[in-house]
């Protein structure tokens, strides 16, 4: 009896065994650094206690007061969580576009958008950051050569960046790019999970493409969608890297999200507990979506 109970516990424990060192690794590199920032938001640490080591005083909740009075900090949290929906938007639906693409061409096209994909997604940021810098330069840039060729458009020397609608369109345009190959990869792999003769079915029975689509095809894919809907709205939610390169290390405060709200006033303006407690706002708000995305794959596995 012993020996059945062992063996029935081995499988239990083996998944927990598995996941342990991932899970450990976890806690030691992001544990100590997200402890240490919720102790320093309700600490008010100045370059004096930064270089001298001491302890800096407690602030209790004054540094979430001076934030969440602040009428630029709210305004910082708008623009922040319209530029992760418009970035979100548009990368779900090009990549669901280029992921029925490839699901629709012949193997050896779908094994060139393939690498051409992963060339992209393994560009670095910096990299296509100053790519992106080039093709919108005031001077020299390819996209203001291209579009002064239109009849009636004259965009010589025109600045993108002036203008801040202009010059988050630019950063949109970065941001997508890097995302795209993520999104178009795990939904054209989603796609080849539906079963074929379902599709053929609902042709058969007079359903048109987009009906095909949308009732057949679309529940398949839909835990797959939530998932890259959400990790994209995620890493959107926290850039940072795109709008630092495209403004050359200096942002205007028309740029600032979150991500970079938080290392202005922490590096740049050195209100390092300030800046800890922006960023603590911004990992709660972060943990608010990733519930409203757990609670929604729970439905979905409840539904199946």
């Amino acid at each position: 009896m012993s020996a059945d109970r062992g063996r029935r516990r081995r499988p239990r424990l083996l998944p927990y065994l598995l996941i342990g060192p991932t899970v450990l690794a976890l806690v030691l590199v992001l544990g100590y650094p997200l402890v240490d920032m919720v102790v320093l938001s309700f600490q008010d640490m100045t370059r004096e206690q930064l270089f001298s080591g001491s302890s800096p005083p407690w602030a209790g909740l004054r540094q979430f007061r001076r934030i969440l009075g602040d009428a630029f900090f709210w305004t910082v949290v708008a623009r922040t969580v319209l530029f992760t929906a418009v970035c979100v938007a548009l990368t779900v639906f090009c990549g669901m576009v280029t992921a029925l693409l490839m699901h629709r061409v012949s193997p050896w096209v779908r094994s060139v958008i393939s690498g051409v994909l992963v060339m992209v997604w393994a560009m670095p940021v910096m990299v296509a950051g100053s790519i992106f810098r080039w093709l919108f330069d005031a001077d020299y840039g390819v996209v203001n050569w291209l579009l002064s060729n239109l009849p009636g458009v004259d965009l010589a020397k025109h600045n993108w960046f002036t203008n801040p609608w202009e010059g988050f369109t630019v950063i949109v345009a970065v941001v997508v790019w890097g995302s795209l190959p993520f999104a178009a990869i795990t939904l054209r792999a989603a796609l080849a999970q539906v079963p074929p003769e379902l599709e053929e079915s609902a042709v058969l029975d007079g359903a048109r493409p987009f009906q095909v689509f949308r009732h057949v095809t679309l529940p398949v894919i839909r835990p797959v969608l939530l998932m890259v809907t959400t990790l994209t709205a995620i890493w959107d939610f926290g850039v940072f890297n795109q709008i630092w390169l495209m403004r050359g290390g200096q942002p205007e405060r028309e740029y600032y999200l979150l991500g970079v709200y938080s290392f202005i006033e922490s590096f740049a303006v050195n209100r390092y507990s300030t800046g800890a407690a922006i960023a603590l706002v911004t990992v709660v708000l972060l943990l608010a979506g990733s519930v409203v995305y757990l609670r929604q794959m729970l439905r979905t596995g409840e539904a199946e």
